[in-house]
């Protein structure tokens, strides 16, 4: 049965709280992406864009596909070389990117360059869920979907305040 809308938006937010991600991890991420560009920005104006942003049926279905497949590889429960390749989080994937960038085309070019940007440095949250060494974890979706909800609300803002986006360009 598919699920009404405030229903998948909150099991969206749960399986994000459940893998150990926060929205004001992301919120942070969007504070330090528009800090040069926005002098008054606060963080709880990132975290409403955050929120905003959590609202749209795509990223929820992103969230839940990108999260499933995540904890379907830690319990080893894909076929080989499927199961390896997301294991690693192999370089030539890229897969788990386009997934992402799902989120990212609601808000525009702008959404493009700070996820670019993002998923390169892996800043904060990313980094956490980008280490492979120190856990039986497995967040090669998820930590491109954080980089690209970050993205995306960080364009939100841009979009609302557009002496950003012309200071941008």
């Amino acid at each position: 049965m598919v699920q009404k809308g405030s229903d998948l938006h909150n099991f969206a937010l749960e399986r994000l709280k459940e893998r150990g991600v926060s929205l004001e991890e992301i919120a942070e991420l969007v504070f330090d992406l528009q800090k040069p560009y926005l002098s008054e920005i606060t963080m709880d104006l990132c975290l409403e864009n955050v929120k905003a942003v959590l609202r749209k049926r795509e990223v929820q279905n992103t969230i839940l596909t990108g999260v499933e497949l995540d904890v379907l590889c830690e319990k080893g429960l894909l076929s080989s070389p499927l199961q390896e390749i997301i294991k690693e989080d192999e370089g030539l994937y890229g897969i788990d990117e386009i997934l992402a960038l799902s989120i990212v085309n609601v808000y525009g070019s702008i959404g493009f360059t700070n996820y670019g940007y993002l998923d390169k440095t892996k800043p904060k949250v990313i980094a956490r869920l980008d280490d492979h060494k120190n856990t039986q974890e497995t967040h090669t979706f998820l930590d491109d979907i954080v980089g690209a909800i970050a993205a995306a609300a960080a364009s939100r803002l841009a979009h609302d305040n557009p002496e950003i986006s012309d200071v941008m360009k």
